[in-house]
């Protein structure tokens, strides 16, 4: 369901609009870069898709639910980041001092305000990809060593019927067959 913010002013000109008219209005060139406003709770971002996912938090609907208290988010990062205050998983370790962390930006924080450490990153430029189990913290930068780890130790996790649905047919062009044993719950290859 997407979500569609009653009409509003603008914090500029006093205008009112519709939320894609205001949108649009507001990004445009006569505001400073940074001017994308939220028009429930007047927070102000930087980007037009940071708005848009702003937008879900005042939605009611909530389409992915925690496992262990029923929580509701809009995003399944949340709900990810969430379910980790109850696990205990902490994939990011600092190699300095060893404490770990359940997100790359509390790491990175950690890095500077303690060790003095800055990460440097070119615009745009994206981090190396970790590979989470959420099921027991094991962690690999090898998507391919990840999903064995899955296979062999978690062969009934959501997580792992996802990547199959997602690669069963490049998986079954590149292998020859693919077998799924639904009675079991597991999948393999």
């Amino acid at each position: 369901m997407l979500y569609t913010p009653p009409t509003g002013n603008c914090k500029c000109s006093g205008q009112v609009g519709h939320s894609p008219l205001m949108r649009s209005h507001v990004g445009r060139a006569a505001h400073s870069q940074g001017d994308f406003l939220c028009l429930v709770c007047n927070k102000v971002f930087p980007l037009q898709r940071m708005l848009t996912r702003h937008l879900k938090c005042h939605s009611a609907v909530k389409k992915h639910v925690c496992r262990y208290c029923a929580k509701g988010f809009n995003d399944t990062f949340d709900l990810k980041r969430h379910m980790r205050t109850h696990t205990g998983i902490r994939p990011y370790r600092c190699e300095l001092c060893e404490k770990a962390f359940t997100q790359r930006c509390s790491l990175e924080s950690h890095l500077k305000k303690i060790h003095g450490v800055t990460q440097q990153y070119a615009y745009r430029e994206r981090r190396s990809k970790i590979f989470v189990c959420e099921d027991c913290g094991y962690t690999s930068t090898n998507g391919e060593e990840y999903y064995l780890h899955m296979r062999e130790h978690h062969p009934t996790s959501p997580a792992l019927r996802r990547y199959f649905r997602k690669h069963a047919a490049s998986t079954a062009t590149k292998l020859g067959t693919v077998l799924f044993y639904r009675n079991t719950g597991a999948y393999y290859l």
